[in-house]
């Protein structure tokens, strides 16, 4: 009988506030901030300080490793959050709810850039591929894809008055684009370096471009209405493309490039930041400041201009002067953009977001996620800024070294360059934060009331749970402690470091003077001397060996009594980095930075059986208690799953986005945890399914086949495709395995259709011979007629993926399936989509349409049929609309909402009125000032 074994399968995931490879964003409310965790993102909440939500693809929507996210976006009109990811794909959440309203394809390499417009209903992407893609969120289709960049796009931003969008990329330039016409109507040059970051303020005045040279380029933006005038002057066909004109430039403090651009929401206010630890933040001035600004600037100039020249001046002279002032001043950037304060973090800044509420007392809140694992949020006020909160007490600063559970599984201690962190492994919550050195391993003492950490200055910390304290540390070796063993049914430890030594310790439970309660504390009992430096230890369950591991890539195996040589276990050909032995005490495995497991039998040192296990360093491995299953880990990012017996692998894991340090099996072999160097702690149950070998190996290699239908083993060698001509446009789609998928069951349910059809014109002419016979329908068509089975095979075709799924379909059954949409538009709801797919279809195939005389009465059909379905759906729609408009007005007749409008802007008119009068006031003051410098 074929042997059965149990799947594991990811169960969660914690220990990351903020990963580095994405932005992050507040939501429409203000209330949340959404920041990427690897491939979730997580809804925290700001005043509360924890994460509420996990917008987390499900693992039915995706095979193989999980994929980072990349950008994220927050639409301020909707409770709608995109996010990309390292493959391309887009997905829209409603974040609210937590569940993901659609996945969209189309990008070839990871997202970088995402922006929805004003109203939420369209969403652009710019990806590592060069392309730009412009998205219908309520239809969940690609509109269309814009070529032209030469390097990955890095930002974009809608101009919601003249239907543009500028895009930046690394390749130096900045590109608006025309949405209506499809096609790029101005090119900026002047940046030296790549461009990172772009953005417009909310009136959509000027465009502000940072890079990584040192200042920070501006923009005015021309209006539609400022374009009509030029059309009408004598430049107006070469000011008619023109949108984006140059303002001017600003220094920056900083040499490190930028990194990110925002205006907040009510304008006032600009924050850069760049790549280092630095955020400046600009105060933006209205018009009258501005031009206040600009006219002392022009005094000032002019005072210095008359004390260095003559004391004497002639009239004549001075009048240029005072026409140039009453003609209007000329306003240059620093008029409009002033430096305000700067925030400096205590690490470098991967991201900033302005919230778009705006408190009473402040300016705005900035939050700001750091390459730490950290967010803060900082409040700006007019003279200084304030930090309000930083969330950090959810996962480690920095790598997360080693891993212990508890005896009972319900404590798992982690360790880290600066701190020691007590979870519960069930929920992933933190219980505990205590601040240690540098820890590279640890273990729960008896009673799990105490846990002993070995750091890398050599010294053992003893740490009292309950009270969260570290209450001792002991001075136990001259280098760093690597490895930490508790001795089975005894009441000590044993510790290798890479001093040579390896010591033995001893509890102790003693009142200390001075102190009221007793307290753990460890006494050396023996030490035993080796000739490297020791990097594991492990001790058999039965506490009769003692098995060391050093740097000379050899493995010795002393008795536990009197540490006399056993065995020398000779065969890697690096460094062993970690060996456990089984419950039985029959095997020990060693893993080495070689890449191999190896088995070895503890009865003579033979062995058994070398694995070439993964594609980096072995860093962990344990058996799975009381079995000769074992897991490994490594820093090819994987955690596998063998039997040792059989030496066979029997699952791979995928999760981790970086090196996998440590591992830790639950003591009933119901789950694992692993700890990475991407600061998260996932954990991984076993469930009731079963599997087998054969099935599994099958899985591998169909994954590695159906890996990317885009380049299929065969076009590998293909000649690449040209770079796109300047400013091309594209179908916005992207061929995936679900739409090739997709394809197949509409090629099937045509097939399918037109056997039935057969069958019933068969049985029908039967009839009229007289032979009565009962028909039987196609038990596979689910009681369907033949027309209607075929639109249910098409309308389960997602809306992103039909363009790429009728690319792929046969000629033959396009006319199929042109036969068949006539019947389909008389269906009211169905309209759209016949139309689309008509459309699609005549698009693909036009010139094989044109040419096949059998396309025509079905075509000429066809377009009467569609005309007037279309008119039909216009109408209705048309007259709802109106129906909702009359509503409307009926609604704000009734309420008081256009007094409260008519209220709001007589408030404007009069804060207006008074800024002219204070500018007026002002203009006076200078003349007297003027007219006493004179006298």
């Amino acid at each position: 009988m074929v042997k059965s074994y149990l799947r594991y399968e990811p169960r969660a995931s914690f220990g990351v506030i903020a990963s580095v490879e994405s932005n992050i964003a507040f939501d429409s409310s203000g209330k949340h901030l959404l920041a990427p965790a690897l491939e979730k993102v997580g809804v925290w909440h700001v005043r509360q300080g924890i994460c509420t939500r996990t917008l987390e693809p499900s693992t039915a929507s995706h095979s193989g490793p999980s994929l980072a996210v990349t950008s994220i976006a927050s639409s301020l009109s909707s409770p709608l959050v995109a996010s990309g990811y390292a493959d391309g794909s887009i997905r829209i959440w409603d974040s609210d709810k937590g569940t993901c309203e659609t996945t969209l394809n189309g990008h070839k390499g990871a997202v970088t850039a995402l922006r929805f417009n004003k109203t939420g209903a369209q969403l652009a992407s710019g990806s590592k591929d060069n392309d730009v893609i412009l998205w219908d969120v309520v239809g969940e289709t690609g509109l269309f894809r814009l070529r032209g960049h030469r390097d990955q796009i890095t930002d974009l931003v809608f101009l919601e008055s003249g239907k543009k969008l500028v895009t930046s990329s690394k390749d130096k330039f900045l590109r608006v684009w025309d949405m209506e016409t499809q096609h790029c109507m101005q090119i900026i040059s002047g940046h030296h370096r790549e461009v990172w970051s772009i953005d417009v303020d909310p009136e959509e005045r000027y465009l502000v471009s940072g890079s990584a040279d040192p200042e920070l380029r501006f923009y005015t933006i021309k209006d539609d209405a400022d374009g009509k005038k030029d059309a009408g002057n004598e430049n107006g066909d070469a000011n008619k493309w023109e949108v984006v004109k140059f303002l001017g430039e600003i220094q920056r403090q900083t040499k490190d490039r930028v990194g990110t651009v925002r205006f907040n929401l009510s304008g006032n206010l600009l924050a850069c930041q760049s790549a280092g630890k630095i955020v400046e933040i600009f105060n933006v001035l209205d018009e009258v400041e501005a031009k206040r600004k600009a006219k002392r600037r022009l005094h000032r100039k002019k005072e210095k201009k008359s004390s260095k020249g003559a004391v004497e001046v002639t009239e004549n002279a001075k009048e240029p002067a005072t026409e140039e002032e009453g003609s209007g001043t000329l306003i240059i950037v620093t008029d409009i953009f002033k430096l305000l304060q700067t925030i400096r973090a205590g690490k470098k800044v991967c991201s900033i977001s302005f919230s778009p509420v705006t408190p009473k007392n402040s300016l705005a809140t900035l939050a700001l996620s750091l390459n730490n694992n950290l967010l803060e949020f900082y409040s700006i006020e007019n003279d200084a800024n304030k930090k309000n909160l930083a969330i950090e007490l959810h996962g480690h600063r920095s790598d997360v070294r080693s891993l212990t559970l508890s005896s009972d599984n319900s404590l798992l201690l982690s360790t880290s360059h600066n701190a020691v962190k007590i979870w519960n492994p069930s929920t992933g919550s933190c219980l505990r934060t205590i601040d240690s050195g540098y820890g590279l391993c640890g273990l729960f003492v008896p009673h799990n009331r105490y846990a002993l950490v070995g750091t890398k200055g050599g010294t053992v910390e003893i740490i009292d749970i309950g009270s969260s304290t570290r209450i001792e540390e002991v001075e136990a070796h001259g280098g760093a402690i690597r490895s930490i063993t508790a001795i089975p049914d005894e009441n000590g430890f044993v510790t290798g470091s890479a001093d040579h030594d390896v010591k033995f310790w001893e509890y102790q439970i003693k009142q200390k003077p001075g102190q009221d309660s007793k307290q753990l504390t460890v006494s050396n009992v023996r030490s035993l001397k080796m000739n490297d430096d020791v990097l594991v230890v492990a001790i058999s369950p039965d506490a009769k060996y003692i098995a060391v591991a050093l740097l000379d890539c050899t493995v010795k195996v002393f008795f536990m009594d009197s540490l006399k040589l056993f065995l020398t276990l000779y065969g890697h050909k690096l460094p062993v980095m970690c060996m456990d032995i089984s419950s039985d005490g029959d095997l020990i495995v060693t893993g080495s930075a070689d890449k191999n497991l190896k088995i070895w039998g503890l009865d003579f040192g033979d062995c058994h059986k070398s694995l070439f296990a993964h594609a980096d360093s072995v860093m962990a491995v344990q058996f799975v208690r009381n079995t000769h299953y074992m897991f490994s880990a490594g820093k090819d990012r994987l955690v596998k799953y063998w039997d040792a017996d059989k030496f066979e692998l029997l699952l791979t894991l995928e999760g981790h986005h970086a090196d996998i340090w440590c591992l830790a099996i639950g003591s009933r072999g119901d789950f694992v945890v692993t700890g990475s160097h991407d600061r998260s702690i996932r954990r991984w149950d076993r469930t009731e399914e079963p599997f087998f070998i054969e099935e599994e190996k099958e899985k591998r290699l169909e994954e590695m086949f159906e890996a990317d239908p885009e380049n299929p083993f065969e076009n590998r060698f293909a000649p690449k495709e040209e770079i796109p001509e300047e400013g091309a446009v594209a179908l916005a789609g992207k061929k995936t395995q679900e739409t090739l998928t997709a394809t197949d069951l509409i090629v099937d349910a045509l097939d399918v259709a037109e056997m039935e059809l057969k069958r019933i014109t068969e049985h029908e002419e039967e009839r009229s011979t007289g032979q009565v016979t009962r028909f039987q329908p196609n038990p596979t068509m689910n009681g369907l007629s033949p027309s209607d089975y075929v639109l249910d095979a098409l309308s389960k075709v997602q809306a992103n993926d039909l363009e790429q799924t009728l690319l792929a379909l046969p000629f033959s059954d396009v006319l199929k399936l042109l036969s068949y949409l006539k019947d389909w538009a008389s269906i009211p709801d169905k309209v759209e989509l016949v139309c689309r797919v008509a459309t699609v279809l005549l698009q693909i195939n036009y010139h094989q349409l044109v040419s096949t005389p059998a396309s025509r009465p079905v075509l000429t059909a066809l377009k009467d049929e569609l005309h007037s379905r279309v008119k039909e759906c216009k109408d209705t729609l048309g007259f709802n609309l109106a129906a909702m408009d009359h509503l409307k007005q009926l609604m704000a007749s009734r309420s008081d909402a256009l007094f409260q409008v008519a209220k709001a802007k007589l408030q404007e008119i009069r804060s207006q009125q008074s800024k002219r009068l204070e500018a007026r006031a002002d203009t006076k003051e200078e003349k007297r000032k003027k007219k006493k410098q004179k006298k």
